[in-house]
């Protein structure tokens, strides 16, 4: 991989009120930017340094000799998306029927989602993120996982559609210690549905990993 950040998909001042230019500007060119040198500098003369990000989540998640590989590729890759699941103007009620109709299915309302979603980032003991996710396996079905330190859905077969993070680094400057009002914010103000909706018909139309397995072999 190419150890370059990926830029930030708006200006640091996009998302006021809801978080600050500080709070973007400390975390992204901080925080981001500080566990993509750590990877660089780890996989000086590794051969893992020429795979993609993914793989070297998945490799390292693998390896305890890797442990530091593994926490900063996995931070780079879930800051990633965590910068493109918000947008200025974001949040509310996806207009996407398909998307309303996968977190209908799953919580039976938007509402429900937007409670256990919520909940979800209020509970988390500690560092952490909270995620949408979909299955390959089950198309069109989402959840809802709230995951400790740099851990990433991929590790478990999830797809991410969404990206929460609940660091303190996140939020702390704009809201101090109140997670959930942050967390609320994200999902009423922040959050981008377009991505999600793109994300999760994409893995619809995509074949499954059995159906990939079988016309491999054909």
């Amino acid at each position: 991989m190419r150890f370059q950040l990926k830029p930030l998909p708006y200006g640091f001042g996009a998302l006021e009120p809801h978080l600050s230019s500080a709070t973007l500007e400390t975390h992204y060119t901080k925080h981001h930017a500080g566990y993509m040198e750590k990877l660089a500098k780890a996989l000086e003369s590794s051969p893992m340094a020429a795979l993609d990000l993914e793989e070297i989540v998945m490799r390292s998640s693998k390896d305890a000799a890797q442990v530091t590989v593994f926490h900063n590729a996995a931070q780079v890759l879930n800051h990633d998306l965590y910068w493109a699941s918000m947008t200025p103007g974001g949040g509310g009620v996806p207009s996407d029927a398909g998307l309303r109709a996968a977190l209908d299915a799953a919580f039976g309302s938007f509402a429900e989602f937007r409670e256990q979603f919520v909940k979800t980032a209020e509970d988390l003991f500690g560092s952490g993120w909270v995620w949408l996710v979909a299955h390959p396996e089950k198309p069109g079905t989402v959840a809802i996982e709230g995951m400790k330190d740099a851990d990433n859905p991929i590790l478990s077969g999830s797809r991410p559609l969404l990206a929460c993070d609940v660091w303190e680094h996140a939020y702390y400057l704009d809201h101090r210690n109140e997670r959930k009002k942050y967390a609320e914010l994200f999902v009423d103000r922040l959050v981008d549905w377009k991505l999600a909706a793109r994300q999760l018909a994409a893995l619809a139309s995509a074949p499954s990993h059995a159906e990939a397995r079988m016309a491999k072999s054909a």
